[in-house]
């Protein structure tokens, strides 16, 4: 395997490398992640909020926002003025994106199946909401209302009933009010103005000194290394959905893909984060050189040039060139991308063959910024290489699956041989007995 620098982006010829798993997850670009000091960095703030609730998250705000806010939770009168002020057109944009999120989380909604055995017996399997849930919306490097829609909008839908929002405070002492306006035009009114890693303690242990704030009992969104952190360290607590990396994108394409919409989107996740993966998979070294072209002339005109150059040229992007598509494929699935676009010939049979992904994106006109806004998908997905075995946020997250058993007296008869076998087997001899007391009963309250 031969590395060379070329230009924007790290080039890496994969023709000759083996396939097997293990060698391909050992030669796709990776960031390296210092994990170990975020932990130790938020470990002390976590404590802190648990022991002192509200007063901690007010010192870490100064600390970290450099804001001292009266309140944290954001008043109803605020968040309703925000969405009164909202550019129209920005409304529209928001109203949409809220609209086809719904569409598609309405048809994700599981439902109880019931199965029915000999003699009456049954199981059924139920889906229940998670009662109250935070959600983490950042508020860094960027403005996302857009996140605030791909969380609340899949936890609504499943059901739940009680939801907080987090996000940092601006100089104003209140989250952007993009923020805010979405949150009004999904009915939230629990908005509180905290973020970090004292805002995701906060979430977990609740406080009541000055204001209440409830614990909750699930935390999702996105966020940094220390909010990851964080996350990480309550999840004894309370559930989280993931601990999230940099954002990726990964592009199988080959020469039938223009170069210039390849560059554009290696580019739109680039300016999300310096720490940000951009990887192309090609079999086409004509295609290579033109990207590579492409990236320069479009990243340097780009308005966000150093944070995108710094992404791109990162040990966490690349262009990997392999040998035909069958091996490109092997190639993504071993990546598991948080988002894959497939730019190729035939790209729905392609994208069938990719069963490690996040999102996948079809063709050309299929790009994740579609996904990270209007598509109707959810944009909080799994990150690091863990799609290839964690799934995208949506309506399931967001609930508690259980079991409910009913047997009468005769389907309770049709396996208690059986049961008393197996608890003589494992040396339970109690779980036998309890089988064996029943037998003969009539089928009525016991």
């Amino acid at each position: 395997m031969e590395r060379v620098t070329h230009a924007l982006m790290n080039a890496v010829d994969l023709t000759d490398t083996p396939l097997d798993r293990r060698t391909l997850r050992r030669s796709v670009p990776r960031a390296r992640h210092d994990s170990a000091s975020a932990a130790e960095a938020v470990a002390p703030i976590v404590d802190a909020v648990e022991s002192r609730g509200r007063a901690a998250v007010l010192e870490y705000t100064q600390r970290f926002d450099a804001v001292s806010p009266e309140r944290l939770r954001v008043p109803a009168d605020v968040i309703r003025a925000a969405v009164e002020n909202l550019d129209p057109q920005l409304r529209a944009a928001l109203e949409e994106t809220i609209r086809r999120c719904r569409v598609v989380a309405a048809n994700d909604r599981r439902s109880a199946a019931t199965t029915t055995f000999t003699g009456g017996g049954t199981v059924t399997s139920r889906w229940l909401p998670v009662e109250r849930v935070g959600l983490y919306v950042p508020g860094g490097l960027a403005v996302y209302p857009s996140t605030v829609i791909m969380n609340a909008v899949p936890a609504q839908a499943a059901g739940v009933a009680s939801i907080a929002i987090v996000s940092p405070p601006q100089d104003t002492g209140l989250p952007h009010p993009t923020v805010l306006a979405a949150a009004a035009l999904l009915g939230i009114d629990e908005v509180w103005a905290m973020g970090g890693a004292q805002s995701v303690a906060a979430l977990a242990y609740g406080f009541d000194d000055g204001e209440e704030l409830e614990p909750v009992d699930l935390i999702t969104g996105p966020g940094n290394a220390y909010v990851a952190a964080a996350k990480a360290q309550v999840r004894s607590v309370v559930g989280i959905d993931t601990i999230a990396g940099p954002t990726e994108i990964i592009i199988l394409a080959d020469d039938t893909a223009a170069a210039d919409l390849i560059a554009a989107d290696l580019i739109s996740q680039a300016e999300h984060d310096p720490m940000a993966a951009a990887v192309l998979v090609t079999d086409s070294q004509d295609l290579i050189d033109a990207v590579q072209q492409e990236l320069s002339a479009q990243a340097a005109a780009a308005v966000h040039s150093e944070r995108i150059r710094t992404a791109l040229a990162g040990e966490q992007s690349a262009i990997l060139k392999v040998a035909d598509r069958s091996a490109g494929i092997a190639v993504v699935n071993a990546y598991a991308g948080e988002h894959v676009e497939v730019l190729v010939a035939d790209p729905h049979a392609a994208a069938a063959q990719i069963i490690s992904a996040g999102a996948v994106f079809i063709g050309a006109f299929s790009p994740v910024a579609l996904g990270d806004y209007c598509a109707g998908s959810n944009h909080v997905l799994p990150t690091s290489g863990t799609a290839a075995h964690a799934s995208a946020l949506g309506v399931q997250s967001f609930l508690k699956g259980s079991q409910v058993i009913d047997y009468p007296a005769p389907a309770l008869a049709a396996v208690a041989d059986h049961i008393e076998t197996l608890a003589a087997v494992e040396d339970l001899p109690a779980h036998g007995a309890a089988v064996r007391l029943r037998r003969g009963r009539q089928d009525k309250e016991v």
